[in-house]
């Protein structure tokens, strides 16, 4: 069994990941590093070279093959789960924990990791960030075993949460 992590951009999916999976002995796997090292470029050249689309199917097939291997704690991307294939793959052998957070606290985390997140091109970042959820939050809703708000928590407050929402080994 695995833990999939998943929810908007910002909310800690991937520090959170490192903690559970480091605490509970299983392996970390973020979806979009994996992305990267397949593609041999970044998330951001993927979009503006081959187009988003292009970006979900390399998605979609990272996310599949992922989900088939055991014991590990899978950092989503962002709209990964709005794939149904991807979603199905992922809940059939994981237990599904959507995080959450408040836009503006999404904003504060995106712009601290000073990365460039190609769906907040625009200039009203944090409208762009209050439409995006609105579209997606039901389909997350949908997906989640477990919901898990990480506004003004720690990583490692979340991961506790989790730990003691899903009890014993997460991986097990």
């Amino acid at each position: 069994m695995n833990v999939a992590l998943f929810g908007f951009m910002g909310v800690g999916k991937s520090a959170v990941g490192r903690i559970l999976a480091e605490r509970n002995g299983l392996r970390f796997v973020d979806l979009d590093a994996e992305i990267e090292a397949r593609a041999g470029k970044s998330i951001p050249s993927i979009f503006e070279e081959e187009g988003e689309a292009a970006f979900r199917e390399i998605e979609k097939t990272t996310a599949l093959e992922v989900a088939a291997r055991d014991r590990q704690v899978i950092a989503c991307g962002g709209g990964t789960v709005l794939n149904a294939e991807s979603r199905e793959g992922l809940s059939k052998t994981s237990r599904m924990i959507l995080l959450t957070a408040e836009p503006a606290t999404i904003l504060e985390r995106v712009e601290a990791e000073g990365e460039t997140r190609p769906l907040l091109q625009v200039d009203d970042r944090i409208g762009s960030i209050e439409s995006l959820l609105a579209a997606r939050n039901p389909h997350y809703i949908r997906a989640a075993d477990l919901i898990v708000d990480t506004t003004e928590r720690t990583p490692q407050q979340v991961a506790e949460d989790i730990m003691n929402l899903i009890g014993g080994e997460p991986g097990a």
